[in-house]
């Protein structure tokens, strides 16, 4: 059997990024063995299911679990080994947003982390990437009405770490989104609150590597009618691009170059239907208006 090479993980790819590589590798080492999962899984003593989230990094992989694939696989070179026991030890360390306890989207934050671009599309709220810190607190107290007061504080804390990729001088995040004018219609926590957002989002659409475009109610029917996704991409072509989809209890995550390709064409019609950037800035400004007109406070400010 011809083993694959296995390169080396530079240290600064983070966790989520080296367990996908590494369940890459174990894919690629199955295959060459001609075995399917469910073979492997009855010569483990394991479910199939392990052996699947190992391999689309979904599942912590101990180095023991490299041992034992290893070794159902008929791996001699102890480079490719102790190259793939690194790799497992590597992705058991935590990165930064482990230290806000359990985050239940964890495994897209890594991910988020170590994109070179996004593409989003928000069919009913502002991007967390572009969202104010007043404007995430409300959507978070909205959205999970039974959270304390400590976990809403916690997850606006892990969602204003994340915009730090989008402000990183030396490697900013490519963002592209394209918002839902009911995102910016829809009140979330009061019109002061809506106010400040629209202005941000128009401030932050001036940078070079930041493309915010609005989908006005009047373009009717249109591709991302089904709901919300996101389209993660990366640098290293070792990593392949994701689609994620956003669930209440769980998530989906799309690597199949098939899936891919069907969402992105699904992108490229809705970012030809949205209006340009220039009209998107000129319209978010004409709703933020509107809000500080009608904001009974507004002469107090």
């Amino acid at each position: 059997m011809t083993e694959p090479e296995v390169r080396p993980v530079a240290s600064s790819v983070n966790p989520t990024v080296r367990r996908r590589r590494l369940g890459q590798e174990l894919r690629k080492l199955r295959e060459l063995k001609g075995m399917t999962a469910e073979e492997v899984a009855e010569r483990l003593l394991v479910s199939q299911s392990k052996i699947s989230r190992l391999e689309n990094g979904r599942r912590s992989i101990s180095q023991r679990d490299v041992r034992d694939l290893c070794g159902v696989y008929g791996v001699e070179d102890h480079r490719i080994v102790d190259s793939l026991m690194q790799m497992a030890k590597e992705s058991r360390q935590q990165g930064w947003w482990h230290a806000f306890g359990d985050i239940p989207y964890s495994v897209y934050i890594g991910l988020e982390t170590d994109a070179s671009s996004l593409r989003i599309y928000e069919a009913s709220l502002v991007p967390g990437l572009l969202q104010t810190q007043g404007y995430a607190g409300a959507v978070t107290e909205g959205s999970w009405p039974e959270a304390t007061a400590a976990e809403v504080e916690r997850r606006v804390q892990v969602r204003m770490r994340r915009q730090e990729r989008i402000t990183d001088p030396d490697n900013p995040l490519r963002l592209w989104a394209v918002i839902d004018e009911s995102a910016l219609r829809r009140i979330v926590g009061n019109r002061s609150i809506m106010c400040e957002q629209l202005e941000h989002l128009v401030e932050f659409s001036l940078r070079p590597h930041i493309t915010v475009q609005v989908l006005p109610y009047d373009v009717g029917a249109h591709p991302g009618m089904y709901g919300k996704f996101c389209i993660l991409e990366f640098q290293d072509p070792q990593d392949a691009s994701t689609v994620y989809l956003e669930g209440i209890t769980s998530d989906l995550y799309l690597e199949k170059p098939n899936d891919v390709q069907a969402y992105s064409v699904m992108y490229e019609h809705l970012r030809m239907q949205a209006l340009n950037a220039e009209h998107s800035r000129q319209f978010m400004l004409r709703i933020a208006d509107e809000y500080r007109r009608s904001d009974p406070n507004a002469s107090a400010r």
